[in-house]
């Protein structure tokens, strides 16, 4: 039988859609070419995961501001270790590993978290410090500031977003750095 709600489990603020385009919002910016091509990220599946966790931590930096902000960053997270988990099952990793492997996503995304919110707290530098160890290996402080100075101009816009266009996911990330531009 078919119950018309469940009493138990709490109400979702944003529509499944909702999650779903702003999930996908993130994940299409985290694979613009012009990161790898042009700022240094390796175009590997560590390089593609280390930028899809600095655009889903630039997001829910900004929800942690928003009223609702919290309920739409839990469902963004569980989509994301959704992802992460189906990702992990498409390249062939057993039912065995894949529990230690998304301990290991979590561990990552938290510790990520923790440098990116320190270093951006603390300016520019410390940003592309943070982005140059985990993002690019150590390598390439010119991409590294580049990509800071992106992500600081990408927390602005954020921050200059209205809460119901937050929520809704009516808004954009910046177009990344071409060239030798800084944003």
């Amino acid at each position: 039988m078919l119950w018309p709600f469940n009493h138990f489990r709490k109400p979702r603020l944003a529509p499944a859609g909702t999650i779903e385009a702003i999930y996908g919002m993130i994940v299409t910016q985290a694979r613009e070419p012009i990161f790898y091509r042009d700022l240094g990220v390796p175009d590997t599946v560590n390089g593609r995961f280390d930028l899809l966790l600095l655009h889903l931590w630039l997001l829910l930096r900004r929800l942690r501001t928003a009223q609702g902000g919290v309920e739409l960053s839990q469902a963004l997270f569980d989509r994301f270790c959704e992802d992460m988990d189906d990702n992990l099952r498409e390249m062939g990793v057993g039912d065995q590993t894949v529990p230690k492997r998304m301990r290991a996503f979590g561990e990552a995304f938290y510790g990520r978290v923790q440098a990116y919110d320190q270093a951006i707290d603390a300016g520019a530098e410390a940003l592309a410090q943070a982005i140059r160890k985990n993002i690019l290996n150590g390598a390439g402080m010119d991409h590294a500031l580049r990509l800071a100075a992106y992500a600081a101009a990408a927390e602005a816009d954020l921050g200059r977003t209205d809460e119901p266009a937050l929520l809704r996911g009516s808004f954009k990330f910046p177009a990344p750095p071409r060239g030798k531009e800084t944003p």
